[in-house]
This record gives structure tokens, sequence and C-alpha cells, in this order.
């Protein structure tokens, strides 16, 4: 590790636990500061897609993952000091708890936010649900404060308050502690946006989405103090290195991109872009081949089984990716991988078949929640290595899988360095798993 360049300044957005507001506070933010002609960069901290996207259309430019567990320091360092170098301040949307993480450190961190708060030192803006307390918050506000060296809590914003007089009551007893309250927002179930059984409705599918955003950015201009928001900013610091290049899959790459397969990590598109790769967008949902000149068929995630209808009956995508597999990659990650499978059955109970590149049977009908992070060490080649290559990443799927008849991809582990059996699936140029790869 060697340098530190200055990030721009910037802040983080957090809370004590999900559900606090804290997606609702910093897509009206972005949308405000970009209305007030700041150039605003979005962040995300962990693995989540969703957030990210919608990010990237409040802000008007793309938004970033970093995370502590799963990303080499010097990558997620080259990451904020690159995305940062034309922006006037970051807005760094914090995952789940301020100080949750997993129990086991991954490469520099246990993924929790903190470590992307102090290893920046980026301040925090704290969201503090105050629906049934109000004192109360303070106590709790007292105690991040002084929980974590390096970790900076300079300012709160009050969430669902129901009163003049709580927000009164509240702001009093945080102002004691030291914190300034630079916002409070009412209770207004108007400006949330829908959500999904993977977090938020992707940002494509949200209808009128620009005007619910410019809406948001009313609600927080109303309520919020921008201009103290603004001065919280401080300037950010990242030791650097000079990391290794993400290797891409293929020097042209057909990428299958549409409302049922949108889950690609925007670093690792940049990744490819930067090693030279050419990224070829096309829509199996449009009935769309891929481009015939291209090196690798990439299928990444999604929400297939809200489309499995469209997909099976999709003549023109499937004889196409058959042709492609007979003599070069194709690989699918988490949706992906299900299409390569023989069938899907969705949560009416109805079986719709896919690709049956692998043998693969996956249901929705009964859910089950798959979630963590996840270490691979690959046992065979594809499109994300060479066998024993480590990959680190993630899983999230509600899936069943019912068969899984072909010869593993990895060896697999959660970050408990617990075993796990579900290690994907191969068959000839065919590749597969439900892991979303994130840095190697």
């Amino acid at each position: 590790m060697s340098g530190t360049p200055t990030l721009s300044p910037g802040i983080m957005i957090a809370a004590p636990r999900s559900g606090s507001g804290k997606t609702t506070v910093t897509l009206g933010l972005l949308r405000a500061m970009k209305r007030r002609g700041l150039q605003v960069q979005p962040f995300k901290c962990g693995p989540d897609y969703i957030d990210p996207a919608f990010h990237a259309v409040a802000a008007g430019r793309p938004s970033y993952n970093v995370d502590s567990w799963a990303m080499r320091p010097e990558h997620a360092a080259r990451i904020m000091s690159d995305a940062t170098d034309s922006a006037d301040i970051v807005v760094c949307e914090a995952l789940m708890g301020l100080f949750d993480g997993v129990s086991r450190p991954g490469l520099w961190g246990n993924g929790a936010s903190a470590d992307i708060a102090a290893a920046t030192g980026w301040p925090v803006v704290l969201v503090l649900d105050v629906s049934g307390q109000s004192q109360t918050a303070a106590a709790v506000a007292r105690g991040f404060q002084g929980y974590r060296d390096g970790v900076t809590i300079a300012a709160v914003i009050l969430n669902r308050v129901g009163s003049a007089r709580h927000i009164r009551f509240a702001a009093d007893a945080l102002e004691r502690v030291g914190l300034p309250v630079v916002g409070a927002l009412p209770r207004d179930t108007g400006v949330v946006l829908p959500e999904r059984h993977l977090g938020l409705v992707q940002a494509e599918e949200t209808a009128e989405l620009e005007s619910r955003l410019d809406a948001l950015a009313d609600f927080i201009e109303t309520h919020v103090d921008l201009d103290r928001i603004v001065g919280c900013a401080t300037r950010g610091r990242v030791a650097t290195g000079d990391p290794k290049p993400v290797r891409p899959p293929g020097q042209r790459i057909a990428l299958a991109r549409d409302a049922a397969f949108s889950f690609v990590y925007p670093h690792v598109l940049a990744g490819w872009r930067a090693a030279g790769a050419e990224i070829l967008p096309f829509s199996p949902l449009a009935d769309e081949a891929p481009d015939v000149s291209s090196d690798v068929v990439w299928l990444p995630g999604g929400y297939p089984e809200l489309h499995a209808g469209t997909l099976a009956n999709a003549r023109r995508f499937k004889a196409a990716i058959l042709d492609f597999a007979r003599s070069r990659p194709v690989h699918g990650e988490c949706g992906g991988y299900m299409v390569l499978g023989a069938g899907l059955i969705d949560a009416d109970g109805e079986r719709h078949g896919m690709l049956g590149l692998l043998g693969l049977e996956t249901s929705f009908a009964v859910r089950k929640m798959n979630l963590g992070y996840r270490r691979a060490e690959l046992v065979a080649p594809c499109p994300l290595g060479s066998p024993g290559d480590i990959l680190l990443g993630h899983e999230f799927h509600y899936s069943r899988v019912l068969a899984s008849p072909d010869a593993a991809l990895f060896k697999l582990e959660n970050s408990d360095g617990e075993a796990l059996q579900n290690g994907g699936s191969r068959r000839g140029f065919a590749t597969g798993s439900f892991f979303h790869f994130i840095d190697k």
C-alpha cells in the first residue's frame, strides 16, 4: 500500500438498523444536490445491487459499491479515488446498521459500513427513526458516538416524527449530547418507493421515477437543512496501492441486459472496460440473440422468475445461446444461472422450460432465503478464472434447488469458513452459480 490520495468532501448516511429511512434520505439528498448544480458522487456500502441503480438516476452519474469483506483494499481505494475525481461532494449510503457485519473479517473488515467511514474519514449523518420514542434517541446516538475510533457522527436526521413537540423533545436531548439535528422528516408514506423480495423494485421498473425522485428532493429540501448537510462533508482520504487489473472474461462480452437481467456491479463492468473489453448488451426478454462475434455470453442476476414465461418462449434467444454454447463459454450468475438450467418453477407453481444447458431445476413455489458473503475456489476453468483461483462475492436469492446433477464449479464457503454444498454447475461450455462475483 502506498500513497494517501485525497477524496472529495463526503458524508455517509447511516442508521442503527435497516428500515430507518436511509435510502429515502440518500435519494432525496442526491437529487436535491444535483438540482443545486453540484456534481454529487454516490456510493453504496456492501453488495446491494438495487440501491445503486436508484442512486445513479438520482445523481446523474454511476454509483459504486464499496465493501471491506469482499473487495481488496487497493481496489476499493481505486474505485473511490477514480469516481470522486470530478465530484463536488460524495454521499455514501450505509448498509443495514452502521456497525453491522459478519463475525469473521474478510479482506480488510467484516463488511460493516463503519469500515468504510473509518477508512475514508467521511463523517456520518445518522438517520434515527424516532417513532415511539423521543429523548431516548439521544441515548442511542450517544452510543454511536463512542462505539468505534475513527468513526465520527456529525449530525442527526430525525425520521417519522409526529409533531413539532416530538421534534423538540428529541432535538433538545440530542443537542445536550453534542449532536445537531439537521432535519426532521414527518411520517409520509407518499414518498416511499415500492419494494420486492430482494429489496426495492429496480429503478428501471419504477413508474414515473424522475417525478418520484423530484418529489423526494422536495420533501428533503422542505424538512432538512441542506446547507448544513453539505457543511458536514469533509475531505476523505484513503490509502491506495497499485491494484492488479480485473481480467475480463473475454475481449467481446455479450451481456444480457433488461428487466430480467440487471444485477451487474458497476465496478466489475468498469474493470472489464479498463482492461480493454467491449460490452455488447442484448435483451433476452426482447428475444434478442447475442452478438455472434462475442467471445463469451454473460447472463447476470435479476428477476427471471417474474419473466419466466417470456423467457421460455424466447425462441430466437434460446436457439442462439444453445448454438453459441457449442463452442464458446456461457456463464450465468444467480438469475442467469437459473436460466441456464432445465426448468424454473415460478411462485404460482408453474414450471417453465429454460435453456437446458445445465441440469439445474429451481423453484420459487416455496421460497427459501439464501444470503451471505461467499468465498469460492474454482475447481475448473470458466469465464471467472482458472482452477485454484479464489473469488470473493455474495449470494442473495429466494429460490430452492430441486436438482443439480452437474459437476460443481467451486468449492464454496460462507463468511465463517463453513463449507457449503451448492458450488455451482458446469457442463461443456456452460457454467454458473448463485455466486455474485465482487473481487478476486
